[in-house]
This record gives structure tokens, C-alpha cells and sequence, in this order.
């Protein structure tokens, strides 16, 4: 039986350690069958909670925000995190490094290119104003693929990418972007990316899914170790954009590493406190509302229920 994982891009180097896995025959060694489903397959047509959501997945790759926001959803079923890819947020809200906007202030007045998540314009809004700004701009909703391109080709004056991918592929085609980070201005993000599952499934498959787990891990040590040799690996392993340039691959790989492993040098685990500070912030700005834009209070969502480690290694 096939395990499958919804990735939340095409394979890109945020999702190394899988492919590391996969490429060097470990996930064969514990007789796991996995499919790392890219969503260029079907043209993106659902998210990744999306596809846990309705069975056709095992696990996806998703925000911290994805979880919240199914869990304070009346017609969706709760999801719950079961490990973070990555413990450094690399994603950013980006300008052109030669524009006239050299903080987020400067982009009241100014179009954002959304990728329509659902609290996505509110923590852009909270990121102007924790600057000094009033978060007063004009959201566009260009193609999910073409985001990032509006920003090039100066449609949009900013938007949110991560800053090892869209960041180094502007950088190599000769345009900087200058990113903000979320933290930088005490925006508690939580995590991005990381792996949640649906409660039900997850127990059917316990086992699996703590094998996939260690076994991932075992993945994105040695991509830390040699991020060159796992990024090779990807791009032998995947199928995708950008994958024929090992330089770029390489260059990507090399930047994200830093940012996997917790300082002792475990992988996938999350702090209850960095989960709690988000929530928090979601109901101090009045950003966690219900579907029809009533503000939840306090009680409103269990920060224990959103994630476990009960599947970690």
C-alpha cells in the first residue's frame, strides 16, 4: 500500500530530505511505498490539506496557517501537524531591491500579488503596521505559478516567496529582491513548511507514518551534511522546473540547510510555544475569524490539538 505525500510546490529543495530518501533506496530498506505527489500533475487543482482532507493523500506539505485555519472551519475536518520541515522561516515578503521600497511601510499605497490563502492579506496588513504603516494596499490574485512573475514584471510591488527559491532565481537572472521577514517585524508565523496528516488517518497508518518519519529525518541529516550531494539527488529523483540547472540546485540547497535542523540537531519537532505565541497573535489582531469575518475569542481553538510528536522518531 502506497503511502503518498502532497507536496505543496513542485519539488523544490524545501522538500530534500524526501527525495534524499527516496533517490538512496531508504524508504525501499523499511518496504514503504511513497509517492511524492507534485500538484503540477494535476495543474494545482486542490491544496495539499485539501487532498488530506478528502482521503486522496496520507500527508501534505503546509503552513502553520493551513492547520488553524481547518480547525476553525465548521464545514472541515480538524488536521494536525505532525512535523516541521524546516525551523527557520526562508520565506519573506519580497520587493524589487532597486524599487523605491526599502521597508514594508513603504508598501501602503502599493499592489500585493496574493496567493488568496485565507489570512495571508491580514498578516501582509499586520507586517505594514507593526512597521508604522496603516497596511492600507491593493491585492491582485494573478495564476498560483505566476505570482512571483508579477513582481518581475512590476505589476506587483511586492509579494510572498521564499527567499532560497524565487529570491535566488531573480538573483541568477540578474534582479535582487529585497525580502522582509515576517519575525523581523514580530510577526509570530509558526511553521512553514511542515507535514500534517488527517487524526483518523494517521492512526490507521501509525506504523507507516513513523517509519516515513524516521526515515525522512534520516534524509534531511544527510542533506545538512552535504547539501551538494542532495540536491543531485533531487534532481535525479524529481521532475519538475529548474531541475536540469544543478548550479541553481545546488546554490538553493546550500541556503536551506541551515534552516532544518533545530540547534541540537534534531529535525521535524515543534515548540508548543511557538505554536501558542501564533494563535495568540491571530486572536489579539482579530485575523482569527470565522468564515463569515466574526472575530474568535480566546477559547476558541486548543493549540495542544493542532500538532503532536507523538510520530517523530
Amino acid at each position: 500500500m502506497t503511502l503518498t505525500l502532497a507536496l505543496d510546490w513542485t519539488p523544490n529543495t524545501n522538500h530534500l530530505g524526501f527525495f534524499v530518501a527516496q533517490a538512496r533506496g531508504w524508504y525501499d530498506d523499511r518496504d514503504l511505498s511513497v509517492d511524492l505527489f507534485s500538484p503540477a500533475r494535476d495543474g494545482y487543482a486542490k491544496t495539499p490539506a485539501k487532498r488530506v482532507a478528502t482521503g486522496e493523500a496520507d500527508l501534505g506539505i503546509a503552513p502553520s496557517e493551513s492547520v488553524v485555519s481547518y480547525a476553525t472551519h465548521p464545514d472541515y475536518d480538524d488536521l494536525v501537524a505532525v512535523a516541521a520541515v524546516a525551523q527557520q522561516d526562508t520565506s519573506a515578503i519580497a520587493t524589487l531591491a532597486d524599487s523605491a521600497i526599502d521597508r514594508p511601510r513603504d508598501l501602503d499605497g502599493g499592489t500585493y500579488a496574493s496567493y488568496g490563502a485565507r489570512f495571508e492579506d491580514d498578516i501582509v496588513t499586520e507586517l505594514i503596521r507593526n512597521d508604522g504603516g496603516d497596511g492600507e494596499f491593493e491585492t491582485i490574485e494573478p495564476e498560483m505559478l505566476e505570482v512571483p512573475d508579477v513582481l518581475l514584471s512590476g505589476e506587483a510591488d511586492a509579494t510572498w516567496v521564499f527567499m532560497p527559491w524565487e529570491g535566488l532565481l531573480a538573483e541568477r537572472a540578474g534582479t535582487s529582491l529585497q525580502g522582509f521577514g515576517l519575525d523581523e517585524y514580530d510577526v509570530p508565523y509558526g511553521y512553514t513548511p511542515l507535514v500534517l496528516g488527517h487524526p483518523d488517518r494517521l492512526a490507521e497508518r501509525r506504523e507507516e507514518v513513523q517509519a516515513f518519519l524516521e526515515t525522512t529525518e534520516r534524509g534531511y541529516r544527510a542533506a545538512v551534511e552535504d547539501p551538494v550531494a542532495a540536491a543531485d539527488d533531487l534532481a535525479t529523483a524529481a521532475e519538475g522546473p529548474n531541475l536540469d540547472d544543478r548550479e541553481f540546485f545546488r546554490a538553493s540547497a546550500e541556503r536551506v540547510a541551515d534552516a532544518v535542523l533545530t540547534d541540537d540537531g534534531a529535525w521535524g519537532r515543534m515548540a508548543h510555544d511557538r505554536w501558542a505565541d501564533f494563535v495568540d497573535w491571530l486572536l489579539d489582531r482579530d485575523v482569527l475569524a470565522s468564515v463569515e469575518g466574526e472575530p474568535l475569542d480566546a477559547g476558541a481553538l486548543d493549540v495542544d490539538a493542532l500538532y503532536t510528536e507523538a510520530y517523530l522518531p
